[in-house]
């Protein structure tokens, strides 16, 4: 019988059931993830707070402010600039006729060009006109295109023979661009001409309207 170890009743021994160690965890883990959450709400609650949503909506209005301030300043400034430091504005030949030779003798004739305008303000083309008229081919008159009354386009009449503003009847010499007849205050505007290489160049210049003086506008 002394060989044989002591019977000890299951009573006497501890016992774990399987669900308390599975219960153990799971408190573990609801415990874990309360704290989790209870950390989240109040990171959450720090900006719903009334303070937090204001400072954000302060923010939120500095930096479009700052971005409309940009937007609508830096256009001003280049605006008050620009008298100070455009350029000054030179006088400029402009070529209208690349060879006299395709040029009409004793008939004047149109023609059109686009010219680059600036000022301290704007930049921007303008097209323009002149009329052309020699007797030889080697002599050029050059007229701004404007009627020097209100600044209509005139036209050559070739049954008279002459410059004709369908806006008031105006009528111009051809050879001098004297006033013919109508309420121009005085003769077309004459600019000066240069031919070079077969070229022709204008100075182009526009003139106050319905004044008798010849002003530059």
């Amino acid at each position: 019988m002394g060989c044989f170890p002591a019977f000890v009743p299951d009573s006497h021994l501890p016992f774990h059931r399987p669900s308390d160690a599975v219960h153990s965890t799971s408190s573990a883990n609801l415990a874990l993830g309360s704290e989790m959450a209870e950390t989240i709400i109040e990171d959450v609650g720090e900006l719903e707070t009334p303070l937090g949503r204001r400072g954000f909506l302060r923010w939120v209005s500095g930096a479009c402010a700052a971005v409309i301030a940009a937007l609508v300043g830096v256009p001003a400034v280049r605006a008050l600039l620009a008298p100070a430091t455009a350029k000054p504005l030179t006088d400029a030949w402009i070529k209208v006729a690349d060879d006299t030779a395709l040029l009409d003798i004793g008939t004047p004739v149109r023609l059109d060009f686009v010219q680059n305008q600036a000022d301290a303000w704007i930049d921007g083309r303008a097209m323009n006109s002149v009329w052309l008229y020699t007797e030889d081919g080697d002599t050029f008159k050059a007229y701004n295109g404007h009627c020097t009354h209100l600044g209509c386009g005139y036209v050559y009449d070739k049954d008279r023979k002459t410059f004709i503003c369908p806006c008031h009847r105006g009528q111009f010499d051809v050879k001098t661009g004297a006033v013919l007849a109508g309420p121009p205050p005085r003769p077309l505007d004459e600019l000066p001409v240069q031919v070079r290489d077969a070229a022709v160049y204008v100075k182009y210049h526009d003139f106050r309207l319905g004044v008798p003086e010849r002003v530059e506008a």
